[in-house]
């Protein structure tokens, strides 16, 4: 496996992650850019843009154009994978709670 796709497959768990600990289950570009800076993940704006169209795809969350910026909401598809109910091919699974 690629350096690359295990770094895609990490940054679009921790953009789940994000969006999740959010109240309202939203964050745009922009500030998803700053957690991913926090794991190691370093990328343009750009880069964030394409993850996060790609998880719209796959039907994990939905975006919103506001200017430059892309709004990420979190969709019960998300939140199953991040519940581990189901595995959304593309998305490293999120660890077993502990417990």
């Amino acid at each position: 496996m690629s350096i690359d796709r295990i770094m895609r497959e990490e940054a679009r768990l921790v953009i789940l992650k994000a969006l999740a600990d959010e109240p309202s289950e939203t964050l745009n570009s922009s500030l998803l850019g700053e957690v991913l800076g926090t794991f190691g993940i370093y990328k343009p704006r750009e880069w964030v843009h394409a993850e996060l169209g790609w998880l719209a795809e796959m039907g994990a969350v939905t975006i919103t154009d506001a200017g430059t910026v892309k709004i990420a909401r979190l969709t019960e598809t998300g939140h199953r994978h991040l519940r581990r109910e189901m595995a959304l091919p593309g998305v490293k699974r999120p660890s077993r709670p502990e417990g």
